[in-house]
């Protein structure tokens, strides 16, 4: 068999496995879920997560272990769900804000801000632990909107920092309306939760913005 046939051969092997973890989840089959979590083939590992999820087995230490395998659409399909879990610190999700690929880093994003905003950690009634986890979150998000070279992960961090509505998250959620079109907009609907001059001012200044949704979004919350 040459390597163009056995390529073909491991791919339908693949599908195979695949439709069956994401079977096992529907009718209950943890144990046959649980047995594709290891699988070569990170879209069978990928789907043999969601099925445990969906099923009710899937284990905090399982999907902390997810959120470092080695293939970025594991790690993406962990972050997925960890969103929603308590169980789940928000830190571990903001440990991948740092991660080589650029889509884990935009869903690791999206995935902070599920989780801060939905706990209200950044709350005045927050706990001393709790807050000290939200500022670190906030710390590595603003890292994100500043710098990275992507522009989906800047637009995706600014969105969590406007979820999360946490002051410190306010100036780099600013320097996004200088920032490419597509963030410009994302930065506009995150300031929804902050006021104050500073914030007055930026959008009257995105009011005039060259950018059409811009200057709708901000026009909006101007309430003009």
């Amino acid at each position: 068999m040459d390597a163009a046939a056995q390529e073909a051969e491991r791919a339908a092997g693949a599908v195979g496995r695949r439709r069956e973890a994401a079977a096992a989840g529907h009718t209950g089959d943890a144990a046959k879920a649980r047995s594709y979590l290891h699988d070569d083939d990170p879209t069978v590992r990928s789907s043999a997560l969601r099925a445990l999820q969906r099923s009710g087995d899937l284990a905090a230490r399982q999907l902390e272990d997810a959120l470092d395998d080695p293939a970025a659409v594991a790690r993406m399909t962990a972050l997925e769900l960890a969103a929603y879990r308590a169980d789940i610190a928000a830190a571990a999700a903001a440990s991948l804000l740092a991660d080589d690929d650029h889509r884990v880093v935009e869903a690791a994003a999206w995935a902070c801000g599920e989780k801060v905003s939905a706990s209200g950690d950044a709350s005045a009634g927050s706990t001393g632990a709790r807050k000290s986890e939200t500022a670190e979150v906030v710390e590595a998000l603003v890292r994100v909107a500043r710098s990275h070279t992507d522009a989906l992960c800047r637009e995706s961090a600014i969105a969590a920092l406007g979820a999360i509505s946490d002051p410190a998250g306010l100036p780099a959620i600013l320097a996004g309306l200088d920032d490419r079109p597509e963030v410009r907009r994302r930065a506009v609907i995150a300031l929804a939760p902050f006021d104050g001059p500073e914030v007055d001012a930026a959008l009257l200044r995105a009011s005039t913005d060259r950018d059409k949704q811009v200057r709708t979004a901000a026009a909006e919350l101007r309430g003009v």
